[in-house]
């Protein structure tokens, strides 16, 4: 079992600064659409509808679309049907080698950007995130081309996860010719909504993916979210709330620089912090909870989302407490 750095299983904490779901959310206009939903029936089993609607947003053909019960599960269903090796840039979001695990295959973890490069002829899928999950950094440009030209070449599928995408203070390099993956409960605020959704190069790979997953992968509520959170209003209320989180990540930044920790801000709506090995049970004990990240091979650091200002004083008065 890897670990993911959520829920804990104890009491909910007063402040999460271990989720980077956006602080702001629920969207409203989202939220209206799934209540309005008819949760007494079934989605269509092949979300033709929902293909469709999301094909035209991103001006793809439907058959490029592949619906899925959020990141995770699409990761998991990749790594299946697409098999391994599977290659990534470390440190990030551990599900890509939990994945590997569980279907049985080789993960190859490297650790710049010149190593992935030299691997990725060597192996059958790739994952990179944009933003990375915990660092919040985006890959260049120059780099993410020359990803995608050897990948190409090759016949490597590479993935880029944008799951923070929406988050991000910077516009995101993404070539041609990848495969995308999106879960953007984050951003609207649903994280207990799970649902996502893939876009690949062709048809035949779309539908490789659609027939290996169960069926009815994802619920009628599932199903409006991914629809709604594409609309014009949703995307607009997503942009509004973009500069009070990139505030309060600033903020959040400064305040522990401010106390004397060392801090790496990157572009997403999260940073990391060196606050010390056991700081993360004291902070918790204290009702705020932060991303350990001891299992990505980081000790002493954690992962803080943007926060309301009251959360940001109530994380200064708990590490004051616990020294």
């Amino acid at each position: 079992m890897i670990f993911h750095g959520g829920p804990d299983g104890g009491p909910e904490p007063r402040y999460d600064f271990s989720t980077n779901a956006n602080p702001l959310g629920p969207n409203p206009v989202v939220q209206a659409a799934v209540r309005a939903a008819d949760l007494s029936r079934y989605p269509d089993p092949r979300y033709g509808v929902l293909r469709e609607h999301l094909a035209a947003y991103h001006r793809v053909p439907a058959g490029s679309v592949v619906v899925g019960a959020g990141a995770s599960e699409l990761i998991h269903r990749l790594v299946r049907v697409l098999g391994g090796p599977v290659l990534t840039l470390e440190p990030t979001f551990g599900e890509y080698a939990r994945a590997a695990a569980v279907a049985g295959v080789e993960h190859r973890p490297v650790f710049s950007p010149e190593e992935f490069l030299q691997w990725l002829a060597r192996v059958r899928l790739a994952f990179l995130a944009q933003p990375n999950n915990p660092t919040g950094e985006l890959a260049g440009a120059d780099f993410v081309r020359e990803a995608a030209r050897l990948a190409a070449t090759a016949g490597v599928r590479l993935v880029f996860d944008l799951a923070y995408a929406p988050l991000a203070d910077a516009s995101v390099p993404v070539p041609e010719g990848v495969l995308r993956l999106f879960a953007p409960n984050k951003a609207h605020g649903f994280t207990g909504v799970r649902a996502g959704y893939l876009l690949v190069e062709n048809a035949c790979v779309g539908e490789r993916l659609r027939e290996s997953a169960p069926a009815w992968v994802v619920g009628k509520a599932e199903e409006t979210f991914l629809a709604a959170q594409s609309g014009t209003a949703a995307q607009s209320w997503l942009a509004g709330a973009l500069p009070q989180l990139f505030a309060w990540r600033r903020t959040l930044a400064w305040s522990l620089r401010t106390l004397g920790y060392d801090v790496r801000e990157g572009r997403a709506n999260f940073i990391m912090a060196r606050l010390g090995e056991g700081l993360a049970a004291c902070l918790r004990r204290r009702g705020i909870r932060v991303r350990d990240l001891a299992d990505k091979g980081l000790s002493g650091w954690m992962r803080l989302s943007s926060q309301p200002l009251p959360a940001l004083a109530g994380l200064a008065r708990a590490l004051e407490e616990c020294g």
